[in-house]
């Protein structure tokens, strides 16, 4: 069996799938990217992206131009299988693994032996021998990992991403990958396929050991976070600046507090704590408390606006920033977005939205009659009350005697 996989296809051509898609394209790999959304794969064929990351557009484009990128609706026979789709919570706080099931079923039947498929999707400990389960019972024509773990006709492996929003295309190939594959023969197949892009040391593990360390790692950054919000809000109880406290207490040689904000978003940290508590609720104790306190800020920044309102002054408020970190496009699971739900139950007040990465209000917002999109120099004008909410490089210009007679709530400590 070649070590060199010529063609691949990507399952899911959200913010990882694309741009895992695009790099590999242009190191000469026949790529087909598959996503349920036509719009998207309309998109993508004519070169454009449909999300903001750095140079992902110009990657795109050129895999397009080459030949060595399409996108397509439905799984088409391939090499390989890269599976990166959502894996979001129920409202119960549990897995909703409804999306990976589907791309399974759909993955099902274009599968020949001497495929590889790998899960990159952030998933409970046990989800990869589950896809395994799932893909057997589709097709008891092939023999997978648990029927004969030597030589199977399709390999199973779990190699979750580990990447940072605006830094996704360099750290796609920089960062070390953790692979877990069913079986060794599994995970040998997957690292060939790492190696032919990422530069970044590929560490063979098991299957679950993989799961639960991206959950790990996610959960770890969960509860700092916490911390950081937590001692925000205890700052502002008594009356200390929080940032000053984090400033001089990280001069110990062995403390690194992390800085509070409005509360946590995107699709990993936000969520993927949760996948933890719900494999063991009664052991995550610690865990569960910091999504409390994370989930919990939105509410707190929003009847802190509220009880700062004027009643003789109507002005409206105006909320910078909507996505979940600073100069992306990302909205998933955006404290921001939280902030202007709880405020507009709690004010009639209207409140202007500026997020200059987005052309039309969310739809998470639509149903806000009081939300208005709008740009920065008229929610600086018109606004009495101002929440900064996510600390893109479009606010940090703003000057000082703009913001002279209005209210600041200044979640990010940029404007200290």
């Amino acid at each position: 069996m070649a070590n060199r996989f010529e063609h691949i296809s990507v399952i899911g051509l959200g913010y990882v799938g694309l741009p895992t898609a695009a790099v590999m394209a242009n190191r000469g790999i026949k790529i087909t990217g598959v996503d349920t959304n036509a719009s998207t794969v309309a998109r993508i064929n004519r070169g454009e992206t449909h999300i903001v990351e750095p140079d992902l557009d110009i990657l795109v484009r050129s895999a397009v131009s080459a030949g060595n990128l399409k996108a397509v609706t439905v799984p088409e026979p391939a090499e390989a299988f890269i599976i990166a789709v959502p894996t979001p919570l129920n409202g119960d706080n549990s897995p909703d693994l409804g999306y990976l099931k589907k791309s399974a079923e759909d993955l099902a039947p274009v599968l020949e032996k001497g495929n590889l498929v790998i899960l990159e999707s952030t998933s409970p400990v046990g989800t990869t021998a589950k896809l395994a389960e799932w893909l057997a019972s589709a097709r008891p024509d092939l023999k997978f990992p648990a029927d004969d773990p030597e030589a199977p006709d399709i390999n199973i492996a779990y190699s979750p991403e580990r990447v940072l929003p605006g830094r996704v295309l360099i750290e796609l190939v920089d960062n070390d990958r953790v692979i877990g594959g069913l079986t060794k023969a599994c995970s040998d197949r997957a690292v060939a396929l790492y190696k032919q892009f990422v530069e970044g040391a590929c560490l063979i593990t098991s299957a679950t050991t993989a799961e639960l360390v991206k959950l790990a790692e996610n959960a770890f950054r969960d509860t700092n976070i916490a911390f950081a919000n937590e001692l925000s809000l205890i700052g502002e109880a008594v009356d200390v600046d929080v940032w000053e406290v984090i400033e001089l207490a990280n001069r110990h040689p062995r403390v690194d507090i992390l800085r509070p904000g409005p509360g946590v978003g995107g699709h990993c940290i936000a969520i993927d704590p949760w996948f933890i508590v719900a494999s063991a609720p009664e052991l995550a104790p610690l865990i569960k408390a910091a999504r409390g306190v994370n989930d919990g800020k939105p509410a707190h920044i929003a009847r802190r606006a509220a009880a700062s309102l004027d009643a003789d002054d109507g002005r409206p408020i105006a909320c910078l920033g909507l996505a979940y970190k600073a100069n992306i496009d990302d909205l998933r699971e955006s404290p921001a977005i939280a902030v202007v739900r709880e405020l507009s139950a709690l004010t009639a007040r209207e409140i202007l939205l500026v997020e200059p990465h987005i052309d039309a209000i969310p739809d998470a917002l639509a149903d806000i009659p009081s939300a208005v999109l709008c740009d920065l120099d008229d929610a600086l004008a018109k606004a009495g009350t101002i929440i900064l909410l996510t600390d893109h490089g479009a606010f940090k210009s703003i000057e000082k005697s703009r913001l002279a007679d209005k209210v600041l709530i200044d979640t990010r400590g940029m404007w200290r």
